[in-house]
């Protein structure tokens, strides 16, 4: 029979209060760069065809300090018409995460899958009004499963490392 005075739910105190629990938590977001081009106006306002819009994103992360991480998520927009482009937009939208006692294998999947998926919904409010405050209707992206595309590229690189790549069909 086990001994009731011990218990393995309760972890041993820390000395002096220390708290050893692994924590991240988001310090600040912030606008890091935006650029608006609108190359063709006024006649922009004047085409008729429907425009094409390609978006881009891309996911970094920075060491800035002592347990601080920034992480930016790159968004790159162009809107082109039979006539020209319509508009440009780029977009480097940052967030500061602190990060206490996480194993360093849990960074990487945090930083390109949760941090992203948090900084996403503001981001897209970003584009959203300064394609708007540039006379067009706002462009509202598509919500991103950051965590899908993460394990694709993590599944992608094991199959490259293991000596899988398919190069082509013979």
């Amino acid at each position: 029979m086990a001994d009731e005075t011990s218990s393995d739910f309760n972890p041993a105190p820390q000395p002096n209060g220390e708290d050893t629990a692994p924590a991240i938590g988001l310090i600040s977001q912030y606008v890091k760069d935006l650029s608006f081009e609108n190359p063709n106006a006024p006649a922009v306002y004047q085409w008729q065809s429907a425009p094409q819009v390609d978006v881009q994103f891309n996911i970094g992360a920075d060491t800035v300090g002592e347990n601080l991480y920034e992480v930016t998520l790159k968004i790159d927009i162009t809107s082109k018409a039979d006539e020209g482009t319509s508009f440009i937009v780029d977009l480097k939208y940052a967030g500061l995460f602190g990060v206490r006692n996480v194993p360093d294998d849990q960074l990487q999947p945090f930083f390109l899958a949760e941090a992203p998926r948090i900084l996403f919904p503001f981001a897209r409010r970003v584009v959203a009004d300064v394609v708007r405050d540039g006379g067009f209707a706002p462009l509202l992206l598509e919500p991103i499963d950051f965590h899908g595309l993460f394990m694709q590229q993590a599944q992608a690189m094991q199959a490259e490392a293991a000596g899988d790549v398919v190069v082509g069909q013979a």
